[in-house]
């Protein structure tokens, strides 16, 4: 399914101390209240991924918002790229992968 126009998916990487700060829930909720699709989940290197899915501006806007996290990570990398996978409606968290 493509997307609509002026909407667009990126798949990101934020790596720091971004686990065992609630940083997933945080970001389900930022996602949520941006109207985003899409998830997140803890990877077992200790970064956290996600993929953002909606309007353009919504997605960089919560993209710049990982960049900064909740008020207790540490965000020290953050890679974004663009996805082909159009992941459905809603946002949610995932379990480690």
């Amino acid at each position: 399914m493509a997307l609509p126009v002026g909407h667009k998916a990126e798949r990101v990487r934020i790596s720091g101390r971004v686990q065992g700060v609630w940083f997933r829930g945080w970001t389900v909720d930022e996602a949520r209240r941006r109207g985003l699709d899409g998830w997140v989940r803890n990877l077992r290197d200790g970064s956290v991924e996600a993929l953002f899915s909606g309007p353009a501006e919504a997605v960089d806007d919560m993209v710049a918002a990982c960049r900064r996290g909740p008020p207790a990570a540490r965000v020290d990398n953050l890679v974004r790229r663009a996805a082909e996978a159009v992941p459905g409606t809603g946002f949610t968290a995932k379990p480690t992968a």
